[in-house]
C-alpha cells in the first residue's frame, strides 16, 4: 500500500507584512524547523482521521473555552475538509479523476497562532498530498492563490497570498502584489514572485512564546475594514510597507545587513502606528531589542524575527528571552 507523506513549512515574514493583502510587497521566507505533515493512503471509504489538534477532552471549562478562542471549533480538520472540497471545484472539467477512495490525517508542530503561518502549511500540505494522489499537475504560480481560496472563500478567514507563496516555493521569495503586477490564470489572481538565494541572508533569529498567541483575524479583520474605507494612516502605511520590501530586497543583493536591519526595525515601527500591539507582544520586540537585536513581527504576533550576526548575542538574547517566556532558534531556510 503506497502511504503518501507531504509536508507545509512554517514561515517568517522578512519585511513587507501586513501589505500583501494590500496590493504591497513582501519579502518571506520558509522555515524547516517547523512543519504540517499530511499522511494520505487509499482506503476503502474517505475518511479524514482527527489529529491531536482537533481537540475534544479538555480538563477545565477554562481550557475549552481557551482552545475555542485560539483554534476556533474544528482545528485543522477544517482546513483539510475544505481543502478537498476546492481541489475537486479546480479539476472538474481540467482533470479527471479517479474513484479510489483515501484516509487522510495531520500532524503538526508548528506552534499555533503565533504568525508562522501553521493553518496554511496544512492546506499546502494537503494540497499536495492530493496531487500526488490523483497524480494532478497544478501550476506553481496558481497553487498559492488556490490554497488562499480554501481560507478566504470556504472558511471566511480574512489572510493574504505571501504565507502560501513562500509555503509552496520555499526557500526566500520576493513578491509584488501590486494591483498593476496582478495578473489572472484559470480564475485565480496571482503576484509576481522572484525567488532570492538564501544564501544571501544574514545571520536570523526567531523568537515565539506560545502563551502569547493570538487568530490572525484579531488584527487583520479591523485594519481591513479601515484599509477598505480608506483611511489614510492605512493607505500611506501600506505603501510605505512596500517600500521597505523594495529596499530591502536591493539590501540582500547588496549585503548590506546594516540597512536589513533599520528595515526590519521600520517595518514593527510602523505596523504599531496603525494598530494596537498586544502588550505581550510589545514586550517580546522591546526584550530583544535591548540586547541590540532588529525585531519585527513574523507574522500576526506571538512570534518575532531578526538579524542576530553573532552568537554572543544570540547567547544573550536567548537567556533575556527566556525571562519572559519566549524561546528562540536559529531559522533552517533553504
Amino acid at each position: 500500500m503506497e502511504i503518501i507523506r507531504t509536508r507545509g513549512s512554517a514561515r517568517c515574514g522578512l519585511i513587507g507584512n501586513p501589505s500583501d493583502g494590500y496590493h504591497g510587497k513582501t519579502i518571506s521566507i520558509i522555515v524547516h524547523d517547523f512543519y504540517a505533515e499530511v499522511i494520505l493512503y487509499e482506503w476503502e471509504r474517505l475518511e479524514l482521521v482527527l489529529s491531536q489538534e482537533d481537540q475534544s477532552r479538555f480538563d477545565s471549562i477554562e481550557e475549552l473555552a481557551r482552545d475555542v478562542r485560539l483554534h476556533g471549533y474544528y482545528g485543522g480538520i477544517r482546513l483539510v475538509k475544505a481543502t478537498i472540497k476546492k481541489f475537486v471545484e479546480y479539476c472538474q472539467g481540467k482533470h479527471r479523476l479517479h474513484d479510489r477512495n483515501f484516509s487522510v490525517r495531520y500532524e503538526s508542530n508548528i506552534p499555533r497562532c503565533v504568525g508562522l503561518a501553521g493553518s496554511s502549511a496544512i492546506i499546502v500540505a494537503t494540497l499536495r498530498a492530493l496531487m500526488k494522489f490523483y497524480h494532478v499537475q497544478i501550476p506553481l504560480d496558481l497553487q498559492p492563490s488556490l490554497a488562499l481560496s480554501v481560507e478566504t472563500e470556504e472558511l471566511g478567514i480574512t489572510a493574504g497570498l505571501q504565507d502560501r507563496v513562500i509555503q509552496v516555493h520555499e526557500g526566500m521569495v520576493y513578491m509584488d502584489f501590486a494591483r498593476e503586477s496582478m495578473r489572472e490564470r484559470h480564475g485565480f489572481r496571482c503576484g509576481l514572485y522572484e525567488r532570492l538565494d538564501p544564501a544571501l541572508l544574514p545571520p536570523l533569529y526567531v523568537a515565539f512564546s506560545a502563551e502569547a498567541g493570538e487568530p490572525t483575524e484579531v488584527s487583520h479583520t479591523p485594519l481591513r475594514a479601515r484599509f477598505e474605507r480608506g483611511e489614510s494612516a492605512v493607505l500611506a502605511a501600506m505603501d510605505r510597507f512596500a517600500g521597505l520590501a523594495y529596499q530591502a530586497r536591493s539590501a540582500l543583493l547588496q549585503g548590506d545587513t546594516a540597512k536589513l536591519s533599520r528595515l526590519m526595525d521600520e517595518n514593527f515601527d510602523l505596523r504599531r502606528s496603525i494598530v494596537p500591539i498586544h502588550p505581550s507582544h510589545l514586550q517580546m520586540v522591546e526584550t530583544a531589542r535591548s540586547v541590540g537585536v532588529s525585531a519585527k513581527f513574523a507574522g500576526s504576533g506571538g512570534a518575532i524575527i531578526g538579524v542576530c550576526p553573532d552568537d554572543a548575542t544570540f547567547i544573550e538574547l536567548k537567556q533575556r528571552m527566556a525571562e519572559i517566556g519566549c524561546q528562540v532558534f536559529r531559522p533552517t531556510v533553504r
